[in-house]
């Protein structure tokens, strides 16, 4: 459907207008977004106002609000009778508006015409404030990105501190961290049922402080005691060990409950931080269901004219499943979507798919058919038992575990379904691909049939060009502390590639994917890794300073010098001097960066490598 044949009443209201539109009298539950407000399932306060809306209650949404002078746009809609719910934004804020340099990005990606003007630093704290002040005793529920990773103590990298629980910083009275279409239908019916917040302590995946004679059922052998954010900002170890808990149970099928004390100089009394286990996965039939809801998947009437970035990217794209069980040590998805593969229906993602075919600016080509990675779909363990006991943060590091279903038949079958279909010329995957589940060889010969057709049939058909994927670095080293594959895969796949492309008459480019700075990478790292990647006449385009972002395992061994799950000491490049002088290899083929590569080669005592990356008489030509 094109933009005007939709009615204003197809979107969840944004003002009193449209809840008068509606034949409203009340608002059950009012949503605050740093998001502009785009009615499509990748947006996620769109889902939460969605569910709601679903389960038979009234949703409105208050897009990137004015948080200057009277605060209008907070009181524009008046109480809701449940609650307030805020969802800062897709993105983390901080990490949506600096680069790893802490410098002002170029756009915010979810804002109209990519300004920077439209929501604060930390949104969830600055609204919380805000609304606890106009509204005093209206339950406040906190959700998105920014709140599920800031659950616990986490390092902040833009204040340089460690900080307690964000809800020793924002006055709300309960997380609902992870992916919360779940959570948040239980807690509104608890609520509509006359529960008070506070008394609503057994929910799961919801955060909540308490006293301690208020934890419930007090402090039991089950649960899993953490340090206390006090003994972590004394101690830098005590900070690394927790992280080993918080990751292994935010990745388990039965997770224990966490409980971390916070101390009285945070929030003026004696406190402890209570995290409930999550939610099982979620089964197809109810990630369906939260997909087949009737989104527009339009951004809204008001943003008319103007472009959202974000938007742009994703709108002729589908997501089939969440969660990924590759446990990169510097992402953030198993910590808030999980390990375990939650799949959609066939069905479900082919509905969707031909919704897109009817949308006016649609011209036959899906710019993803994809996920968190984009070939795990429909992969669970064979003996699911053992994945009801497993504690690893990854099913592929450091080897694939030998219960995990390596077929990508699942996978191939959908994509030949979708590009079946009338009005689809050609379906690309935009996602990255695990190349090492590709090349993997298991005693499971019908898999390993299965992953060399999808293989070719991803080359030949799904990409646009130039496939991109991930290797991340060359070091050994550095990659067993990413949790990612050696090097010598990604020369395997490349050689793949370029075979398959001579084989089918393609000219395609395989773009990978690296990474500065990240704990235990020293610049001579960095050279080698210039060097091997220019002999195998690759340019660097893709390329990132290491962000460290909270709650992730590299972000914590980054800030205590320490490898949480054996607790020997981690190097890491830390002050912007070191930073960029491990960055600067990524660009040895600009003229303007030789000079500096070259003193630097020498300081390190690698000069040998001068000729092999610059050129010169035992190198190649210089270009």
């Amino acid at each position: 459907m094109r933009p005007e044949d939709y009615k204003l009443t197809d979107f969840l209201p944004t003002t009193k207008k449209e809840v008068e539109l509606r034949g409203w009298d009340y608002v059950d539950v009012i949503l605050f977004s740093g998001d502009a407000y785009v009615d499509h399932p990748s947006f996620g306060v769109a889902v939460i106002g969605r569910v709601l809306e679903a389960a038979g209650y009234r949703v409105a949404i208050v897009p990137q609000p004015d948080w200057h002078g009277d605060f209008r746009d907070f009181k524009k809609l008046g109480r809701p009778r449940l609650f307030f719910g805020i969802s800062p934004g897709c993105m983390d804020s901080m990490v949506n508006k600096y680069t790893a340099a802490r410098r002002l990005r170029s756009e915010d990606a979810y804002s109209p015409d990519g300004r920077h003007d439209m929501r604060p630093e930390y949104p969830t704290i600055v609204y919380s404030k805000i609304l606890r002040q106009l509204f005093p005793d209206v339950p406040i529920v906190l959700g998105g990105i920014e709140a599920s990773l800031r659950r616990l103590t986490h390092y902040d990298y833009w204040q340089d501190c460690l900080r307690p629980c964000i809800l020793c910083d924002a006055p709300a009275d309960i997380i609902s961290y992870g992916m919360g279409e779940k959570t948040i239908v239980a807690l509104a019916d608890r609520l509509a049922q006359g529960e008070a917040i506070a008394d609503i302590t057994d929910l799961p995946q919801t955060v909540f402080l308490c006293s301690a004679d208020q934890i419930p059922g007090d402090i039991s052998p089950s649960d899993i005691v953490l340090h206390s954010h006090e003994e972590c900002l004394r101690s830098k170890r005590a900070e690394a060990e927790n992280y080993r808990h918080i990751e292994e149970q935010s990745n388990m099928m039965h997770a224990q409950r966490l409980i971390q004390e916070v101390g009285v100089e945070i929030v003026n009394r004696k406190s402890y931080v209570v995290v409930n286990p999550p939610y099982p996965p979620m089964t197809t039939a109810e990630i369906d269901a939260s997909f087949d809801l009737p989104y527009t998947r339009l951004p809204h009437p008001k943003y008319r004219g103007k472009r959202i970035p974000a938007y742009e990217m994703i709108k002729h794209s589908v997501n089939i499943h969440r969660g990924c069980f590759g446990g990169c040590a510097f992402c953030t998805i198993s910590a808030h979507q999980g390990k375990f593969i939650a799949c959609r229906s066939k069905e479900s993602i082919l509905r969707e798919v031909r919704q897109i075919t009817q949308m006016a600016d649609f011209k036959g080509y899906l710019s993803d058919l994809g996920g968190p990675s984009a070939n795990m779909y429909d992969m669970k363990g064979r003996n699911p038992k053992a994945c009801e006991r497993c504690r690893r943060p990854s099913c592929i590091h450091p080897q694939v575990c030998p219960n995990l279903d390596t077929s990508h038949q699942q996978l191939l079958d959908l994509y030949r379904a979708v590009d079946a279909l009338p009005g689809v010329k050609r379906s690309f995957i935009g996602s990255g691909v695990r190349y090492d589940l590709l090349l993997h060889k298991s005693n499971d010969e019908a898999a390993n049939r299965s992953a060399q057709e999808y293989t070719r049939e991803l080359i030949c058909r799904h990409v646009s060009g130039r496939l991109k994927v991930a290797p991340e670095h060359t070091s050994d080293y550095v990659l067993q502390l990413m949790r990612k594959p050696s090097f010598r895969l990604f020369r395997d796949f490349k050689r793949l590639f370029d075979r398959i492309n001579r084989e089918e008459g393609l000219r395609q480019q395989i773009i990978p994917y690296f990474i500065s700075s990240h704990p235990g990478c020293r610049e001579q790292d960095m050279a080698e890794l210039a060097v091997e990647t220019r002999q195998m006449d690759f340019q660097l385009e893709q390329v990132q300073d290491f962000t460290p972002t909270p709650m992730t395992i590299a972000t914590e061994t980054w800030y205590t010098g320490f490898d949480p799950y054996t607790l020997q000491p981690v190097f890491s490049a830390r002050s912007p001097r070191e930073k960029l002088a491990q960055r600067q290899y990524f660009f040895w083929y600009k003229p303007e960066e030789r000079r500096n590569i070259e003193q630097s080669l020498r300081r390190i005592g690698r000069a040998d490598l001068i000729p092999k990356l610059l050129g010169g008489p035992t190198g190649r030509p210089r270009r």
